[in-house]
């Protein structure tokens, strides 16, 4: 992968070449306005919350005091589940300062609700909004759709021949992006080996404690708190390295798919010229490179965390997604005025998409 330090900054057109932005503004200070609220989290999404965290907590108290393996097993593989949908929840909207009016809050809130998952919520922060949130789909820039061996994400990528059934093992690959992120991002991250190495995330001696730290805790849980319930059952190691990983990976699976074809469906991908300039403004990046979509039954959306409403969360990524219903309407006016193309998939529709994208990107170019 290029070294992004040393390409040319991307740039978008001016706001002031469109009144988009301003819309998109006014939409959303009128909705928020019109209902006296905030863009941070409320009751609602607190008690939301703290739900999961009881939920999580029952689960792992389950299988810390299981009787058996099934109980054992069952408690074991579903606790990385509820913590990924807290993750959704709670990490997500903090990572987007847009969980509270102090910084230092959402910053506790995304580093406690991460450990269960094992991620480094700073690390991974930083690829996801400073990266994929400032550069969708532009080649290079974007680190979640960087070039490698396991699916080609844009045209400009190099292509191998196992692309060529990356539509029917992309499921593999969503199972494996937890575990990858834990134990390759996280660690290639801290020893300075990918483009984060210039943010100086986590810096000296107090970052690599932070780190470490996280990831003990995240073993003592995860690892060595069961092992040491399998012991107590007769359970061998195997039991503890299966249900860690199929946990993981069910998770991961779950999410990942979720999410896939959010920046794949019909969408428009870019390499910036030698002056990095780009056409549009950002605002109409995000519709070139994003969609909506929604769940059935509608209900499925309320634990999603917002990750449906991608397009809207890519315009309004500092609102909690508490409000992201509301805004989405207000957006597909907008679009309309605008004479730009909102769109609101079905789940099914998403798929399709997904899966059209992945043949075509599988194709062997000329």
């Amino acid at each position: 992968m290029p070294n992004l330090h040393k390409l040319p900054k991307v740039r978008y057109a001016s706001p002031r070449s469109s009144s988009l932005a301003d819309d998109l503004r006014r939409a959303a200070h009128d909705h928020l306005q019109a209902h006296g609220d905030h863009r941070f989290a409320d009751a609602g999404l607190i008690a939301k919350g703290v739900f999961l965290v009881v939920f999580a907590a029952l689960l792992y108290a389950a299988m810390a005091t299981a009787t058996n393996a099934t109980v054992f097993m069952l408690a074991y593989l579903a606790f990385p589940f509820v913590a990924m949908l807290l993750a959704m929840n709670v990490l997500h909207d903090g990572a987007h300062r847009a969980l509270s009016p102090w910084p230092w809050l959402d910053r506790l809130m995304t580093r406690v609700t991460a450990i269960p998952l094992g991620i480094e919520p700073a690390y991974w922060a930083v690829r996801h909004v400073h990266y994929h949130h400032a550069h969708a789909n532009v080649e290079h820039y974007d680190l979640d759709t960087a070039a490698n061996r396991f699916l080609r994400q844009t045209p400009f990528q190099p292509w191998y021949p196992q692309f060529r059934y990356q539509h029917r093992y992309w499921p593999l690959i969503a199972a494996l992006s937890l575990p990858y992120i834990n134990w390759i991002y996280d660690w290639s991250d801290r020893f300075g080996l990918t483009p984060l190495k210039t943010d100086r995330v986590l810096p000296g001696v107090r970052g690599w404690a932070a780190f470490l730290c996280a990831k003990t805790l995240h073993l003592l849980i995860a690892v060595a708190v069961p092992a040491w319930v399998a012991h107590r059952l007769g359970l061998g190691w195997g039991w503890v390295a299966s249900g860690y990983f199929v946990g993981q990976m069910l998770a991961s699976c779950v999410l990942v798919a979720l999410i896939l074809g959010t920046h794949w469906a019909e969408v428009t991908f870019y390499l910036p010229p030698e002056s990095g300039q780009l056409p549009h403004t950002w605002h109409e990046h995000a519709f070139h490179t994003a969609c909506d979509w929604q769940p059935q039954p509608a209900w499925i959306s309320y634990w999603l965390g917002g990750l449906n409403w991608h397009l809207t969360h890519h315009l309004f990524p500092t609102y909690s997604h508490r409000h992201y219903p509301a805004l989405a309407a207000r957006v597909a006016e907008v679009a309309r005025a605008h004479t730009l193309d909102y769109r609101a998939l079905t789940y099914p529709e998403l798929l399709a998409a997904q899966q059209t994208f992945l043949r075509a990107m599988g194709e062997r170019p000329d």
